[in-house]
Order: C-alpha cells, then structure tokens, then sequence
C-alpha cells in the first residue's frame, strides 16, 4: 500500500487529482498553478524556450512546435535537469529573436537582476513573442541561498512593463482560506522531511492529509481574499519597437 502511494506522490507532484490530496504535501499550490498553466497553455506556440525547465513538468501541455529547456551549468543540474541547454547565468545561449514564446515556471524569485533577465528574454523572443511567468507570492524561503524576492501583482507587472512587455493575462493562483492550510502544511514538511521518500508519504498522509481536506472545506465555504494568495500567473507578450 505505501509503494502504491509513493508512486502515486510521485506522479501527480505537478499535476494534482484528487487522490492527491492524501499524498501531496503541495497540494494546493500545485494544483492552483496546474489549473491556471493550462488555462493559458493555448498562447504558448511555435519554438518555446523553458527557463529554469527542471523536469519540465508541463511540457505536453503546450501545443509547442520545439520546446527547448534551459538550465544554469552546473553538476547537479546536468545530472538531474532534462535541460537541453545550459548557461552560466546572465546571457542566453541563443540569438535576437530565435524564440515564439518563453515559459519561466516558478524560477523569477531566484533572479537577482530581473531587469537584466527580462532583458534577455525579450531579446530572444520574437515582436510580438508570448511569455508565461509564474511566480510566487506567500511561500517560505527554498533553494536557499538562492532565493530573492517575492512580488505582489502590481509589483510584477511594473516589472514586465518597464522592460517592453505588455501585460494580457494576470491571475492570483488559490487566493482564499486555502492559502493557510497551505502555509501549515509547508512549515510541517520542513520540520519532518526525510531522505526516505516513502517514509515521507507516510508523514504526509498522518500529518498533512488533514489539513489538505480542512482546506478544501474551508476553501469552499469562505470567501475569496484577492490581496492573499499563493502566485502570480502571468501571460504578457513582447511590445514591438518598445
């Protein structure tokens, strides 16, 4: 039964169903930006870069002509990262204009020069070019030393603004009492986490699991809190001339 749940954690990590709710630690994050990633998967066309691209979670998602991921170069990476690119973190190794669209999942709060790095993937994309960025807004600090910043809405999309990229889609990803459950069940894992991966599930599933179902009550019977949420989901595109 625990290898039968440990395969299950692994398989719906990005990708939520409902047994999920007993497995996943993540639970409404993930599913919160699997939702919004789909909605949206649609504009993502042509040669696509993924930046940051890890296991390239959602991949097939997108109706992608190439799909070409990106990763820093290191050791760790290579040899864990299905990247078919690396770099050594400031300039991509592609030229003006190679790319329709460009998906950074989840990677913006590792960026400590995000004009620098905006600059770049507007330089990459064509005129006109899709880029789909999520980001968090409340969650705990991760991939420590590496990990910057947080932004509000209004704080990302000054951002992309200033750097010649026009805002057409912006989404605030589990924005109700989600949102707590969630936030207990990260300071949980932290504090329990092994090495074991069944032994996690196991802790999940005694420790967790609960507050993923009270979440879900709680979700549905209170209302919706827009200025309290888990991540920014954002769709813009490449201003031409800007």
């Amino acid at each position: 039964m625990l290898k039968r749940l440990t395969a299950i954690a692994r398989r719906s990590q990005f990708e939520p169903g409902l047994l999920s709710l007993f497995v996943n630690p993540f639970y409404f994050a993930r599913a919160g930006l699997y939702r919004n990633i789909k909605a949206l998967a649609g504009h993502v066309t042509g040669k696509v870069l993924d930046v940051g691209c890890g296991q390239k979670p959602y991949e097939y998602l997108f109706p992608a002509g190439q799909y070409i991921g990106l990763e820093l170069d290191t050791p760790e990476n290579r040899l864990l990262k299905r990247a078919d690119c690396f770099y050594a973190g400031r300039v991509f190794p592609f030229s003006d204009g190679y790319f329709d669209s460009v998906v950074i999942n989840q990677v913006f709060e590792h960026i400590f020069t995000p004009d620098e790095f905006l600059g770049e993937v507007r330089r990459i994309l064509k005129p006109g070019g899709v880029l789909l960025l999520t980001v968090p807004f409340l969650w705990d600090e991760h991939e420590q030393p590496h990990d910057y910043v947080r932004y509000t809405s209004f704080g990302i999309r000054s951002l992309l603004e200033r750097n010649g990229f026009e805002v057409r889609e912006q989404r605030k990803s589990v924005a109700d009492a989600r949102v707590v459950f969630q936030m207990i069940n990260v300071y949980i894992y932290k504090k329990i986490v092994t090495r074991f991966s069944a032994l996690n599930v196991l802790l999940t599933v005694l420790l967790m699991m609960p507050w993923n179902l009270a979440g879900e009550l709680a979700g549905f019977i209170l209302p919706h809190n827009d200025d309290l949420y888990l991540d920014n989901v954002v769709l813009a595109r490449k201003v031409p001339h800007a």
